[in-house]
């Protein structure tokens, strides 16, 4: 394998390949930047076309597009508070009040590096550890992927905001969100009440664009301002004093890499579940953690490091396994098997087929290390001019933009008036305080929590117990529980304080 791994890194220097990743890598970025556009449709819509070309252009274009589509979120996370993806969901938690600061091209620039280091870090572990790796995730079967999901969905609803009750019933919005549509076992309809359109449930994109984007078009209208607090005249002028905390950034790296890539490993857990873990980590280990949510740079390396170590772990499974780690890793399959090959551990002991595979992972570490010369720099410069687009003229324009996605997306005007019925809760909930990140993780967590209790249920005849006596299971229900006496624990010392204070004080 090595052999083979060598001898295919010269091939992704050959100027076609080279362009094709140049292509995938800049076209990723742009449609990760617009919110409703995700790199998964960019592949979707590239694979038909690759049938004529040579696998090799073909697989360096998608890593291009994966790499680049997955950083590209960021930009509208940071500028305007509007997720580009699912993933940049919690970019916007430090990266958008970066941005009010006058900091939105260092917060850019943060998120480009912390994502090449991120994409770099784990398709190097893809290179070298691809098999070995790839038995881990067979420990984990229904039960452990089912605790897996209800801890990401326990420590954003808990962890995160200044309300844990507020935050659980925002993630129990997300949770019945994904259960409209038809049943995962019975196949009966659920929550559709008799309408065509709801019997494939409501799609991530269109509650996240509603929540996201139009509350904070119609907010900044509302306001008369494109951006509260942000002094246009210091933009670029604080570029030049922010200090990177280089010190901290790279215990930072380390741990948000690891997250991301332990969750790409996962079968069916892959996406954004790792931003979310990520941040909520570093927080926790952080000696001030009050000061995320309120600009720290920290946050937003977090997210972006996971968010892109997540996308060639992802990759193990499917590559070895033929498991797809999410749904970029499902169409990457679909790419492989077009092109004649079959996807399993035979795919590294075909001679042709493993030097195609190894220059593919080439190419997933040379768009990743690009994604810092074509999305920091020079994305910063040209995205941050929009800033000082009157708002009266850019909020109309991105609820346009909004409306022309969602209708691309599906096709469908039930769609478009649901993403506007999101925009309405979106827009109260933010006026109540209660948290958006819960709803959207409790949508992409849910169903799979669903789906592996379901499954863990079938496999044990009824028998619950399941997903209490296996081993890891036991670590992670013991995490859970720990997250949940959280707020009980502060709400005990805080009262402790105060008795302390009045006894004092008497």
């Amino acid at each position: 394998m090595i052999e083979n791994a060598l001898t295919s890194l010269p091939l992704v220097f050959e100027w076609q390949i080279l362009l094709s990743m140049i292509i995938g890598l800049v076209a990723g970025i742009m449609l990760g930047a617009v919110p409703g556009l995700t790199a998964a449709i960019g592949i979707s819509l590239l694979i038909p076309l690759t049938y004529g070309m040579d696998p090799l252009v073909a697989l360096a274009m998608i890593a291009g597009i994966h790499n680049g589509g997955s950083y590209g979120g960021a930009i509208p996370a940071i500028l305007f508070n509007i997720p580009g993806t699912p993933g940049a969901v919690a970019t916007t938690f430090d990266g958008y009040p970066m941005a009010k600061m006058g900091l939105a091209v260092p917060a850019v620039k943060i998120a480009a590096l912390s994502s090449a280091i991120g994409g770099v870090f784990s398709a190097i572990v893809l290179l070298l550890v691809a098999p070995l790796l790839a038995t881990v995730t067979l420990a984990f079967g229904p039960p452990e992927l089912f605790w897996v999901n209800v801890l990401g969905l326990t420590s954003v609803a808990v962890l995160l905001g200044s309300d844990p009750l507020k935050g659980l019933i925002s993630a129990c919005l997300g949770l019945w969100v994904g259960m409209i549509g038809l049943d995962y076992v019975s196949g009966y309809a659920r929550y559709s009440f008799d309408i065509i359109e709801l019997s494939d449930g409501l799609s991530l994109l269109v509650v996240l664009v509603g929540l996201y984007a139009l509350p904070a078009a119609w907010q900044a209208i509302e306001d008369g301002q494109s951006r509260q607090g942000l002094d246009m005249g210091r933009f670029f002028k604080s570029e030049k004093s922010f200090r990177w905390p280089w010190q901290d950034l790279f215990p930072c790296w380390t741990r948000a890499s690891i997250v991301g890539l332990v969750v790409g490993l996962l079968p069916g857990i892959a996406g954004s579940a790792g931003g979310f873990l990520a941040y909520n980590e570093v927080r926790r280990t952080n000696k001030d953690p009050q000061s995320f949510g309120r600009g720290n740079p920290l946050g937003v390396a977090a997210t972006e490091a996971s968010n892109n170590a997540d996308n060639g772990a992802s990759m193990v499974p499917a590559l070895t396994l033929g498991i797809p780690g999410g749904g970029v890793a499902a169409l990457l399959l679909g790419a492989l098997l077009i092109h004649g090959m079959e996807p399993g551990p035979q795919l590294f002991q075909d001679p042709e087929d493993a030097l195609i595979v190894f220059g593919y992972i080439w190419a997933m570490i040379l768009t990743s290390a690009g994604i810092y010369f074509f999305g920091g720099p020079i994305a910063s410069r040209i995205f941050a001019q929009v800033l000082k687009v009157p708002p009266h003229i850019l909020m109309p324009m991105i609820v346009g933009l909004t409306f022309v996605g969602i209708y691309t997306f599906s096709s469908n005007m039930f769609m478009v008036y649901a993403m506007f019925a999101f925009g309405f809760l979106g827009y109260w909930m933010k006026r109540f305080d209660f948290p958006f990140p819960p709803v959207v993780i409790g949508l992409v967590l849910g169903d799979k929590a669903e789906a592996m209790l379901r499954t863990s249920i079938m496999l044990s005849q009824g028998d619950i117990t399941i997903l209490f006596t296996r081993p890891i299971s036991m670590v992670l229900v013991a995490l859970v529980g720990l997250i949940l006496a959280k707020p009980l624990l502060t709400g005990l010392k805080r009262r402790k304080l105060k008795k302390q204070d009045s006894a004092a004080a008497d």
